[in-house]
């Protein structure tokens, strides 16, 4: 594997470093040191002029992160900011009346002590993300979350409800 393609590989394993390339919010020597690309290589290379990882100092490194970020699409947050609820009082209970099931898990209202935040829209796995991410930097816990029809859900302790609405506000406005 060339160099490019092994820098690639490593930030698509840290979705927030791709991120913060698509925003261009990056120090590159920062983001090289922390990828630590390095390892075996194929040795069967016939042409390529661009060194191997077991060959890479950190400025190729920097290099392979800069030409990596040109090619990438701009970030983009979210779309418009969906309309956000919060229903507190879900817990166990039977799928057919579930605000989000996953798996074994139905929960439903006036069953618990937990609060579900949804938003409606246009929301997709990517605003999903942003929410995640957004409740985790809040401190957060998220005990189930789920998207799908345009809607998100995300499910939280009944005391965290209004940090909660507040965070997926803000995760998902323009």
């Amino acid at each position: 594997m060339t160099l490019a393609a092994d820098t690639r590989e490593a930030v698509r394993r840290h979705p927030f470093l791709y991120d913060a390339l698509r925003a261009g919010v990056v120090n590159y020597t920062a983001a090289a040191r922390f990828l630590d690309v390095d390892g075996e290589t194929d040795t069967g290379r016939a042409s390529s002029s661009e060194p191997s990882v077991a060959e890479a100092p950190e400025d190729a490194v920097v290099a392979a992160l800069r030409r990596f970020a040109d090619d990438l699409p701009d970030y983009e947050r979210p779309g418009d900011a969906p309309p956000v609820s919060m229903e507190s009082g879900l817990g166990e209970g039977d799928p057919a009346d579930a605000v989000l099931a996953v798996g074994e898990l139905a929960l439903v209202p006036d069953a618990g002590s937990l609060t579900a935040i949804t938003a409606g829209g246009a929301a997709d796995a990517a605003a999903l993300r942003q929410v995640l991410g957004r409740l985790a930097t809040a401190e957060v816990a998220v005990e189930a979350a789920a998207v799908g029809g345009g809607s998100l859900v995300v499910v939280v302790g009944r005391r965290d409800g209004a940090d909660a609405v507040r965070a997926v506000e803000d995760a998902l406005a323009v």
